[in-house]
């Protein structure tokens, strides 16, 4: 899953310093990613031709790891990689430098919170056993939740786990709650005789993938990367109009069926062209994206996760969206 996160950053830090200045493909652009759903359209961008097209030379390469992506990013293995934003602040703040051009897609109810009958509110979370991952999407968006209601992360009592094991351990009758994502979150609210607390179709725009590469390879290689934004807004378009077929390449990309396919996106909002006008703003009005940035900030900071803030408009580049 998209997520994960790792250390290796010293390693990745060095590969950066061997690196010869420029030395990019020059025909090949590489794009890392995991096989969320929520990457799939470039994928479908690929298969389709849509990269092609545009004289371009793309390959979407399978890196699960977020920690693996920065290392290739930082060695110049590859050109590009998607993950959260939030996570795009880490390699940012390890000294990997990084931009966003294009913001792919956000949680819609695919993330979420199930808890037994008794508790009713997020409120109710105060002092319960809460499984979930403390690290990545899943820490940020939990302690944006907490935040929104006034409460802190020191205010439950968080046990580290992976998105299956959380569910798992709710059904099992282990925790108060469990944070996870999408199957797990309706299989843990059936099995576990629980209920969906809140998902994050209540907080739009907090858990947002985007596409980052270097901004030495943007400033070389512009033109491309317009092109490449532009491919990822024609596999949209071509979702809408032909779902059956775009569906059947994606469920590829996502090793599921179409159906599984079809229906998973369902907890997933794609970001076309207008979302993503809204999500950078303007130099004079900027966009949630930055609001996003700064509170990953905080809490990454808070965390150790990073060593220093860094200005977000060192991370964030909207001038291809257009």
């Amino acid at each position: 899953m998209r997520r994960w996160l790792g250390g290796g950053l010293v390693v990745m830090v060095l590969c950066a310093i061997l690196l010869p200045a420029g030395a990019w493909a020059a025909e090949k652009i590489l794009i890392g990613m995991s096989n969320w759903i929520g990457y799939a359209p470039l994928y479908l961008a690929q298969e389709k031709g849509f990269f092609k097209a545009r004289g371009l030379d793309v390959e979407v390469k399978i890196i699960e790891k977020v920690a693996d992506r920065r290392a290739a990013l930082a060695a110049g293995h590859i050109q590009g990689m998607c993950t959260t934003a939030d996570a795009h602040v880490i390699t940012a703040a390890n000294d990997i430098p990084v931009k966003m051009v294009l913001a792919l897609d956000d949680s819609y109810g695919g993330d979420g919170i199930v808890a037994a009958q008794s508790i009713k509110s997020v409120e109710d979370l105060k002092g319960k056993n809460v499984a979930g991952h403390k690290g990545g999407a899943t820490l940020f968006w939990t302690n944006y939740v907490l935040t929104q209601h006034k409460m802190k992360l020191s205010d439950i009592n968080m046990i580290d786990m992976t998105a299956g094991d959380a569910a798992s351990a709710f059904v099992a009758g282990k925790v108060d709650a469990a944070i996870t994502w999408e199957p797990h979150l309706s299989r843990a609210a059936g099995e576990g005789k629980g209920h969906v607390l809140l998902d994050s179709r209540k907080t739009p725009g907090v858990i947002v993938d985007a596409l980052a590469f270097r901004p030495d390879f943007i400033q070389k290689n512009q033109e491309a990367v317009s092109k490449i934004v532009a491919a990822w807004f024609e596999a949209l378009e071509y979702h809408k109009k032909n779902p059956d077929d775009a569906n059947a390449i994606m469920a590829k990309f996502t090793k599921d069926t179409p159906d599984l396919y079809k229906k998973h996106i369902e907890g997933v909002r794609f970001y076309g062209l207008q979302e993503n006008k809204a999500y950078f703003g303007t130099g004079e009005k900027p966009g949630e994206l930055y609001k996003v940035v700064e509170r990953a900030m905080d809490l990454w900071m808070e965390t150790k996760q990073i060593p220093k803030r860094v200005d977000p408009k060192s991370v964030i580049d909207g001038s291809f969206i257009k």
